[in-house]
């Protein structure tokens, strides 16, 4: 691995810590009174999808006023006090786990910047898979970075455009972007909304009291009461003033992909993205899973919180009792690194707990969204058994994880994964288990009414298939595959 990697690689992460963390989730509302409180709702809703800090930027009419935090947006802005720390009728918010720079407050959202046109507040979701490219180009230009954060570079590319009006500049940014984003952005006159141009990222538009309204999830809409009004579409830019609002294709027209993981596990279950409810697809999987993986077992128990749904279709389809034999505690707070083996064994049951009455003599069957390494499925595994479960079988709702991504999502080299580099038998001995099955691809397609054909893709799936959707250029100068690196950096200097 070249230095250039290793510079700004993510940072470490509790090696028995299995689950998987999408970047960020964004928000933000236009021309309302409490625009900041409605933030901080908004951002509640959205915690989900970072855990680890959040930050917020209004603007009152003559100045801006933003505020970054680490931890939990209610610990950062449940007070009272927030029309008073962050006024004005406008505010963006976003709420940050990282997967793109350190974890360090710097490197926290909403990013400021005062340019020759004025403020500029950028929240984003997302990865940029050229990060590493544009950042060494802008620092060879004269640019001077303040974070590790790859949203940083958009808002150098914008300082530094040519162009006469702030949209055009913006265009111009977006035009030099690869990966999976969804951007909101707030100027002194303008809040703006984008999404990449396969859709990779969600966002959706919404109306509160004939305001706009832009988040990551329809989930945050309900939050605050407001009403749906569409998705933002692959590849489109919303810009919202006093006009309204208008709508710009900055990119070339591609066919949508957006990420097939938001269904699986990433969004709530009472969201509804692209136009179908999480919760219904979560229930397909399980159905689709009872029939492609029936088990001869007592009782079908989830594993909590995320597994519920498709464990229900599950107990459904194969009419088996549906139980919650796992309780999860859900006042644990973050989640820490133990600082050895021992505790962190024990530190599973503060998040888990067997409901004994439910287990103890049966043969029990587990169902859980994915499975990455599988070092939870060890530890829940482990602890069913000494609840006094006669066998315990597990069943994922996904297909096997066997490849990394780089468009959002904390998920580790392929070389971490397991099934990527063991058997389905293997995997039942490495997890203890009396019979493992996983949801098969088509299974999934099948859940989304689809039909995968790799020739026309309808989602990003390369976690399971390896088809990724965009260049990855970053990994590519990073794996010396490029013959010539300033070959590849060329179409910065043209842009």
């Amino acid at each position: 691995m070249s230095q250039r990697s290793e510079r700004w690689a993510p940072p470490p992460r509790d090696p028995d810590d299995d689950s998987l963390r999408l970047e960020c989730g964004v928000f933000g509302i236009f021309d309302t009174p409490e625009a900041s409180g409605i933030t901080a709702l908004g951002l509640h809703a959205l915690q989900h999808r970072g855990q680890e800090a959040c930050g917020m930027a209004s603007f009152d009419g003559q100045r801006f006023h933003t505020e970054r935090h680490m931890g939990y947006v209610g610990d950062a802005f449940g007070g009272g006090d927030l029309d008073t720390r962050l006024p004005g009728r406008t505010a963006i918010g976003h709420t940050r786990y990282s997967t793109a720079g350190g974890s360090f407050l710097r490197n926290v959202q909403p990013m400021f910047a005062d340019l020759e046109a004025g403020g500029l507040a950028l929240a984003h979701n997302g990865n940029l898979t050229n990060f590493h490219a544009l950042r060494e180009h802008l620092v060879s230009e004269g640019a001077i970075f303040q974070s590790t954060s790859d949203s940083e570079a958009i808002l150098h590319l914008i300082a530094r455009s040519r162009r006469a009006k702030f949209i055009d500049r913006f265009t111009e940014a977006l035009q030099q972007l690869e990966g999976g984003y969804a951007l909101v952005a707030l100027t002194n006159k303008k809040m703006i909304g984008v999404r990449d141009p396969l859709g990779i990222r969600p966002l959706v538009l919404g109306e509160l009291g004939g305001k706009a309204v832009l988040a990551s999830e329809t989930c945050a809409l309900d939050m605050i009461g407001a009403q749906f009004v569409r998705d933002i579409e692959h590849g489109e830019m919303v810009v919202i003033d006093d006009k309204g609002i208008r709508s710009f294709r900055p990119c070339p027209a591609q066919q949508a992909r957006p990420c097939i993981f938001e269904y699986v596990y990433f969004a709530r279950p009472d969201s509804v993205v692209n136009g179908r409810s999480i919760y219904e697809v979560r229930k397909r999987l399980g159905r689709r899973l009872a029939q492609e993986t029936p088990a001869d077992v007592d009782v079908v128990v989830p594993v909590p919180d995320s597994g519920v749904p498709a464990a229900l279709g599950y107990a459904q389809e194969a009419g088996l009792p549906f139980e919650m034999g796992i309780i999860r505690n859900h006042y644990v707070g973050r989640t820490f690194i133990q600082p050895n083996q021992g505790l962190r064994e024990l530190g599973v049951r503060m998040k888990l707990a067997p409901n004994r009455a439910v287990l103890t003599g049966k043969k029990v069957l587990l169902v859980d969204d994915s499975i990455v390494r599988g070092t939870n499925s060890v530890r829940v595994v482990r602890m069913v058994r000494e609840a006094g479960a006669a066998e315990v079988h597990l069943r994922s709702a996904s297909p096997p994880i066997m490849w990394p991504d780089y468009y959002g999502i904390d998920m580790p080299d392929r070389d971490k994964l397991l099934a990527a580099n063991h058997s389905v038998d293997e995997i039942a001995k490495i997890l203890g288990v009396d019979s493992m099955g996983y949801l098969s691809v088509e299974g999934l397609y099948w859940a989304m009414d689809a039909v995968r054909d790799p020739a026309h893709p309808q989602y990003t799936d390369h976690y399971f298939t390896g088809d990724y959707p965009t260049r990855l250029l970053d990994r590519e100068i990073a794996e010396g595959r490029n013959e010539l690196v300033e070959r590849q950096l060329s179409f910065l200097v043209d842009a």
